[in-house]
Order: C-alpha cells, then structure tokens, then sequence
C-alpha cells in the first residue's frame, strides 16, 4: 500500500500548486484529480453536450478513456489517446468538470482509476471528495481553503498576467457559484472530512502551507 496524503476544498484555494509542491518535496507522485474530471470535461464540450443535458453526458461516458500519464516527471492528461493536457484549464473545462462532477456515473467513471493509482504508489491527490470518498483512508487528510476574496484576486491577477481581458466581479460571482454547486450536488458533495486538518491560506504563503502540510506528515 502506498502512502496518501489527500488534499480538498473549494474551487481556487491552490490545491493543485500545493500539492505538486507537497509531492516534489516529498518525492511522492501528484494525481491531480481535477484534471480527469476536466479531461471528461473537454469529451463532452467535443460533443456540444449541453451541461444540463445528464442523459448525454451519462451516454458520452461510454466511449471517453481518460487516463494520465508522466512524462519527465509532468503529469499528462490522455483522451482517447491524445494528450488533451493543454485544453484542461479553460474557464468552459472548469464550468462543465463543475457541473459534470455531479452526476454519479462520471465519478464512478474515475473512480477506480484514482484508487489504483494510490493503491500502488505514494501519492498526494487533490480534489472535492478525496478524504471523504475516494481514500477514506488516506494517512494524512487536508481540507484546504481561502476567502472568496482571496480566490478570485488571485484567479484575476493569473488572467491578467496571461494576457486574458477579465472582470474581478465575475470570476468571484464564478466562484460562489461553484462553491454553491460543489457543496450542495447530491453526489460526493464537498466538505471537510471528519478528520482532516483544516488550512486557511487567505493569509499565508505558498511555502508556508506546504511546509504546514509536510509536518503533519512527520
């Protein structure tokens, strides 16, 4: 059995930038959960399904291969064989993962994958339901989160610097919707695990919360 260390919250609160830095120190292998639901995501988006349309994306379900590979140490997103990595961070992956994530098939879709990969390896994995779902049993448990305030300036200032036209006003309105969605859908909904430790990193730094993390792990 491996060593998991599971990492969980709300949309924006840096849990993929945590838990890369987590794993590299560590030297564990990072699973970024996020980016199969948003590989399914990228499926149906090829499809035009419609994210209210859950008997399309239930059916779509059935010929998507979402697997993930590492490459020089990179984790790389694979759909149907094509390397779809690129296309996984777009606000439109981001809605319809959000969206998509809720219905039960897409999560059993995934599912097996995930354990298996903490089953066999070391691994830091992030996402909504990982502590309480995915590995109940995992050694160490986070519950990581910042204000919504914080979120959406630093999702603001991350598009500004790519050169992407944005409004603070919205992607913080994005945001409490997500949060909303996330912690209200009636499957695997978002919350902090009974015993998971929580992280509120509105006021801290990056080196600060990983170190946080990695000491609980002593």
């Amino acid at each position: 059995m491996g060593y998991n260390i599971a990492i969980d919250g709300p949309a924006g609160a840096g849990k993929s930038t945590i838990a890369k830095l987590v794993a590299k120190k560590m030297g564990y292998i990072y699973v970024d959960t996020g980016a199969l639901y948003r590989g399914l995501a990228v499926h149906f988006l090829d499809r035009g399904i419609d994210p209210s349309n859950r008997e399309k994306i239930i059916e779509a379900c059935v010929d998507a291969d979402v697997t993930i590979r590492y490459e020089e140490g990179v984790q790389q997103v694979y759909l149907n064989g094509k390397n779809i990595t690129s296309r996984l961070r777009t606000e439109e992956a981001g809605n319809m993962a959000s969206v998509s994530s809720a219905v039960p098939e897409v999560r059993t879709k995934l599912l097996k994958l995930q354990r298996n990969l903490a089953a066999e390896q070391d691994v830091v994995m992030d996402g909504r339901d990982i502590g309480t779902c995915v590995l109940p049993d995992a050694d160490v448990k986070v519950y990581l989160t910042a204000s919504v305030e914080t979120r959406a300036k630093r999702r603001y200032e991350e598009l500004k610097a790519k050169g992407v036209d944005c409004a603070y006003s919205e992607i913080a309105a994005d945001i409490e919707e997500r949060d909303r969605r996330d912690m209200t859908r009636e499957t695997a909904p978002l919350k902090q695990a009974e015993d998971a430790v929580l992280i509120d990193s509105s006021d801290m730094t990056i080196p600060e919360v990983v170190e946080a993390i990695i000491r609980l792990c002593r």
